[in-house]
């Protein structure tokens, strides 16, 4: 099977070599900045001209375009959802979502972790590919290995185990060689590196922490309980801030209050797992941490300034990184914004599956960010997919669904289900089995539910 895939690689870079221009069209997510970023780089240091092109959705308008363009196409962390619509063009793709026709697509020009039984949602990302790809036509390429995690915290592969597993692992170990990834076990709560330690406690949501997360006093009260000096000064201590014996005294009162509140030890365990450091970049910083890393990417593409993220990625501080937070403070208040309008209007039941409408209210580009971090909720029904629906600009709607990973180990795939439904309504859809999206014409929103939901009753139920 290595060998398949290495040959595989190989015959995607003789292609490459063969072109003197390479347009590489990838997503707007963490993801995708992070997947382009590797394959400019790539190209520029093979001195083939290449440009970048980064895109919500790779629908018909797209592929339009793209036809229209001088030289290769290079579909990055996107192409696989639509590669039934990508004749009559010179393209590769480097995708690791579902492809779009049942029974796979076997082309050499198509490279997927799917074609090798390979699940893409939690094996690989779209970055992890392209770098694949890039550290096997030079040497040199293997410094963008941090990239590559970073696009693999942003698409949350390490979601399923508390770690990243398959393929990741090795881009892990290449980045240990390399000496560009430091691997800790600690705890799994987002910003470690720069929030405040009541803060990480307070917008927890995987494990969500009864009584304390949304609630920013009892977080408070909870650290003062155990004796903890939350500030230095008078500045907040963060997380890195602590020893290590206050860690473990944290550590153990919120796997004893999860416990005490009826849940699991497999629950309560995945407050502790990986977590993935760059060793270049600075402590402390929204860089250190690959998913802080990845935040602050997704901050820049999904508002229309993806070539902040992609300058960051190339190695540009300073004056970017100031404007990255500038974008990243905005992203965090319209999340806030977008979850408190749905906590205020309420998610809807339909049959087995819950949704919400976000309307115009909540950007088409973050709809799906706003998904999942509502899943873990207390809003959300316990172990029932969540769709959430946003108006585009274009007049269609954006639909976005999120499943517990429970629902993976008894067959769901929202991929499959999205795009089966999607397509009877004119739509497009795809994406992995736990989180898939699709598009789909306004109004027709009602009638997508209902043939969702039949979807997934038939896949849990074969």
């Amino acid at each position: 099977m290595l060998i398949d895939v290495a040959k595989h690689a190989e015959k995607i870079i003789q292609e490459l070599r063969k072109w003197d221009k390479v347009n590489i069209i990838t997503h707007i997510d963490a993801d995708g900045i992070a997947a382009g970023a590797i394959a400019k780089r790539a190209m520029e240091r093979e001195g083939i001209e290449s440009s970048i092109h980064f895109v919500k959705y790779l629908d018909r308008e797209v592929i339009e375009e793209a036809k229209g363009m001088d030289g290769l196409i290079w579909f990055t962390d996107l192409g696989s959802g639509s590669i039934s619509k990508l004749h009559e063009m010179n393209y590769i793709i480097t995708d690791h979502h579902m492809p779009d026709i049942e029974g796979k697509i076997h082309t050499w020009r198509h490279f997927n972790p799917h074609l090798y039984g390979r699940d893409g949602g939690r094996e690989i990302s779209g970055a992890g590919l392209v770098y694949l790809i890039a550290s096997k036509m030079n040497e040199g390429n293997k410094d963008m290995v941090d990239l590559a995690i970073v696009g693999a915290s942003g698409d949350l592969q390490d979601s399923f185990s508390c770690r990243l597993e398959g393929w990741n692992q090795a881009i892990v170990r290449e980045g240990i060689m390399e000496n560009k990834i430091e691997v800790k076990k600690d705890i799994r709560l987002f910003g470690r590196q720069t929030k405040p330690i009541h803060k990480i406690l307070q917008y927890a949501d995987d494990p969500i922490l009864p009584g304390l997360t949304g609630r920013e006093g009892a977080c408070l009260s909870f650290l003062n309980s155990l004796g903890i000096d939350i500030k230095k000064g008078k500045n907040w201590k963060r997380w890195i801030d602590l020893d290590s014996w206050e860690k473990k005294k944290i550590i153990s009162a919120l796997i004893k209050l999860l416990l005490s509140k009826g849940f699991g030890h497999s629950y309560a365990s995945r407050l502790i797992g990986e977590v993935y450091e760059l060793e270049n970049e600075e402590e402390g910083a929204e860089l250190r941490d690959t998913k802080e890393y990845a935040t602050l990417l997704n901050s820049t593409a999904r508002y229309g300034h993806a070539d902040v993220g992609l300058q960051i990625c190339m190695g540009k501080r300073g004056e970017t990184i100031k404007k990255a937070k500038k974008l990243l403070r905005n992203h965090r208040k319209n999340l806030v914004e977008g979850l408190k309008l749905v906590k205020e209007e309420g998610i809807q039941e339909h049959g087995f599956i819950q949704y919400f409408h976000a309307g115009e209210n909540i950007r088409d580009t973050i709809i799906g960010i706003v998904t999942g971090m509502l899943l873990h909720s207390k809003h959300v029904r316990d172990g029932t997919p969540l769709i959430g629906f946003a108006e585009k600009e274009n007049g269609d709607v954006k639909a976005s669904a999120r499943a517990p990973s429970l629902l993976q180990q008894k067959g769901i795939d929202l991929s499959k289900a999205m795009q089966k439904a999607a397509s009877r309504l004119g739509g497009t859809g795809g994406g992995h089995e736990t989180a898939a999206g699709a598009t789909i014409p306004k109004g027709k929103e009602e009638d997508f539910l209902y043939m969702l939901e039949q979807e997934i009753k038939n896949q849990l139920t074969l």
